[in-house]
Formats: C-alpha cells, sequence, structure tokens
C-alpha cells in the first residue's frame, strides 16, 4: 500500500506508546501514525506528541470504539488508502503489520489472528475469544479465527462504507458483522501471541456489550 496510517487508540498508555510507535515506524517507515488518547490520566499525550506524527485527545474517558472512529476519520481526511489498528499495550507485534497489509492484495480487512493454543491466551479470554468468533462467523457466514483482535488491516472502501456502531469494545465487533454482510472479504493473519502488560477489557462489562452486539445482529436475521 502506497499510503497508509496506524490508528492507536491509548488509554493511560504511557509506558508502552513509545516503543510501540517506533517498533511501527521501522516496520511501516511511511505510514502515518495516529495516536488517540482517550482521556488518559498519565503522560500518554506527551509521549504521543514526541513518537506520533498526529494526537488527538480526549478529555475524558470515551471508549475505545470512539477512540478508533475518530482515529480512522483523521487517517482518512489524510488521503490514506488504508489504515492499520493496533492497541497501544504492546499485545500485537508491529512487525507483522505487513504481513496484514500484504493480505489486502486479495482481501478487504486483513484480522492479527491469535492462537488460542498452547496457554499464551489467559483461559477466560480463550474461552470467550472462541465463542464471539464462531458466533460472528455464524453470522456472516465466513469463518472468524479471532474476532476480539484489535490488530487489523482495511482498505479505505470498507471504512467509507461501514458505519459501525458502539463506543467501546463492541465496535469492533460490529465493524466486522456489517463489513462480512456487506461482502467485503476477511482474511486471518497468524500472529504472535502476546500478554502479559494489564488490559482495558473488563470481562463482565465488556463481554455484554459485545454479546448485545452479536444478538441484536443474529435476531435482525430471523426478522
Amino acid at each position: 500500500m502506497a499510503s497508509v496510517a496506524c490508528v492507536i487508540p491509548a488509554l493511560d498508555a504511557a509506558a508502552t506508546l513509545g516503543a510501540l510507535a517506533g517498533r511501527l515506524r521501522v516496520a511501516l517507515p511511511r505510514a502515518i501514525i495516529v495516536a488517540v488518547d482517550d482521556g488518559s490520566a498519565d503522560a500518554t499525550s506527551d509521549v504521543a506528541r514526541e513518537s506520533c506524527d498526529l494526537l488527538l485527545r480526549f478529555p475524558v474517558n470515551r471508549g475505545k470504539g470512539a477512540a478508533l472512529r475518530a482515529g480512522i476519520s483523521a487517517a482518512l481526511e489524510r488521503g490514506v488508502e488504508a489504515v492499520v489498528t493496533i492497541d497501544a499495550d504492546g499485545q500485537h507485534p508491529p512487525e507483522a503489520a505487513p504481513s496484514l497489509l500484504a493480505a489486502l492484495a486479495r482481501a478487504d480487512i486483513a484480522i492479527g489472528a491469535r492462537s488460542r493454543q498452547g496457554g499464551a491466551m489467559p483461559l477466560g479470554r480463550r474461552m470467550t475469544n472462541a465463542l464471539a468468533s464462531a458466533a460472528v462467523g455464524a453470522i456472516i457466514g465466513h469463518d472468524i479465527s479471532d474476532s476480539q483482535s484489535g490488530f487489523r488491516a482495511i482498505r479505505r472502501a470498507v471504512l467509507e462504507s461501514v458505519t459501525a456502531r458502539g463506543d467501546r469494545y463492541e465496535y469492533e465487533t460490529d465493524f466486522l458483522i456489517q463489513a462480512g454482510r456487506a461482502g467485503f472479504h476477511i482474511e486471518a493473519v497468524p500472529i504472535a501471541t502476546v500478554y502479559g502488560a494489564p488490559s482495558h477489557f473488563r470481562a463482565f462489562r465488556d463481554s455484554t456489550r459485545v454479546v448485545r452486539t452479536i444478538w441484536r445482529h443474529r435476531a435482525g436475521a430471523f426478522r
């Protein structure tokens, strides 16, 4: 891709954002790096100003979906052909970003798919990931191996066509379902499974939002 932006939703990520942006610069030297500080209480914005090309900042926490929506909009305004989304906590290997972009030669969305085998992914997350991925795949009629991965490469045409609902983690699920139903091709790209950094995903609260999104689409399919 000749013109790419990397969008990083960031909440209290001062400890990890700088290193992540640096690794992205090596992996994608020509990419525009956009950080969205989602109401952080630490020095995330200061780190972003030093390490990223563009900083957007919410004065209060609005949620990952809202941050992605704002970052993607800013990226599209700059005329990019594709957007890579990646979490700020260091749990996605930015070195895999070129592989995700290469997959866009044959797909509209490439998802960095983590393995649920081997024990690297915590048991609770393995279970919710497997169930959500199976449900999303059933709705769109296409296997999805990791619907919860925030590491994605997405063509501009998809971003201009899909208007996903939700301001928090359910946004990414809604986006995949809407894109799949619209006929866009989604492909998985295997990536390393990295856990260890604290996650802002709250098992009950955020899983409930994801389940509601899935149920809404399933209910709509049977009307």
